[in-house]
Parts: C-alpha cells; sequence; structure tokens
C-alpha cells in the first residue's frame, strides 16, 4: 500500500524545490516528482502558456489534480509550485505528510531567479510580486510544514542533508515519512 511521498517540499519561487527535491531523491534512491513539471508534461504547454492563454485560476485547477494524482500514489520526493498552498483541497491532502517549508528572503530568491520570464507571475515588479506572494503565502507554508529549513546562503547539497535529517529524526519519533 502506497502512504504517498516521502518527502514533500513546499515554499516560494527561487527557493531551490527542484533542485534540493532532486538531490533528496538521488540521496534516497526514489523518484523526483516536480507538480509543474508534472503540469508541462501532461498539458503539453509551459506554465506560463497555460497562465496567460487559460488564466491563473485555470492553472490551479491542473495544478491540484497534479498535486492530488501525486499524493495519491508517488512514492518519492515531490516539489510542489509555489502557490500550490492556496488551494484548500491541497492544504487537506498534506496534512500528516512530512511536509518541508523551504524559505528564503527576497534578496536571494532574487538572485536565484534572475531574469526568469518563464515566471507570469512576476512579469511586472518582479521584487514587489515576490514579496507580495511571499507574505499572502508564508502562513499557508507554514500551516501545512513539520519543518521549516532556510536556504539561504547554502548549498542545495547542505539544504538536502538538512531536511533528510529532519524526516529522518521525525521517523525516529515514529512517525510516518
Amino acid at each position: 500500500m502506497n502512504r504517498g511521498p516521502l518527502i514533500v517540499l513546499v515554499g516560494p519561487m527561487g527557493v531551490g524545490k527542484s533542485t534540493v527535491g532532486a538531490l533528496l531523491a538521488e540521496r534516497l534512491g526514489v523518484p523526483f516528482l516536480d507538480t509543474d513539471q508534472d503540469v508541462v508534461h501532461r498539458t503539453g504547454r509551459s506554465v506560463a502558456e497555460i497562465v496567460t492563454e487559460d488564466g491563473e485560476p485555470r492553472f490551479r485547477e491542473l495544478e491540484h489534480e497534479a498535486v492530488a494524482r501525486a499524493i495519491a500514489g508517488f512514492p518519492g520526493v515531490l516539489a510542489l509550485g509555489g502557490g500550490a498552498v492556496g488551494h484548500g483541497g491541497s492544504r487537506a491532502l498534506l496534512a500528516g505528510l512530512p511536509v518541508i517549508f523551504l524559505d528564503v528572503d527576497l534578496a536571494e530568491a532574487m538572485r536565484r531567479i534572475g531574469s526568469d520570464t518563464g515566471r507570469p507571475l512576476l512579469a511586472a515588479d518582479p521584487e514587489r510580486r515576490w514579496q507580495e506572494l511571499q507574505d499572502e503565502r508564508r502562513a499557508l507554508y507554514l500551516e501545512v510544514a513539520r519543518f521549516v529549513v532556510r536556504t539561504d546562503g547554502r548549498t542545495p547539497e547542505q539544504v538536502a542533508r538538512t531536511v533528510a535529517a529532519a524526516v529522518a529524526v521525525d521517523t525516529e519519533r515514529g512517525v510516518t515519512a
């Protein structure tokens, strides 16, 4: 019986969920899945195309479907898109799972994102918009997270080791991870 993902990573754009998730999956010998990439694969369109052509609400529906599929049957490390926690159904599905909130400050996120034009929610005034999104979502990340791991000034490998150790400690307490 599949109990869902071993680890779920949440956090804002530019925090390193995909990079850290891939490293964790390799370290644990399990598959890695990014829900944004799952949506892209299933639709054959980029996130930017979906948001631009169909609107953000449609993208959020597709994103929730990807989250639900993954939680129901994906046995590896799962990275959720930055806004996935905004869907109440997705938050409910995360209850009881080993969710890690990867946190980062604005300056570091902007350094990592750079001039990435594939992020439609940051199209106008990226710094201001990133901060607004983080302010809107931070409480939701904290609501679903079992652990918070800062990524500022740390390599992806350091973050992956910290996450793996946090989940291992939790597992030792008898919590399914």
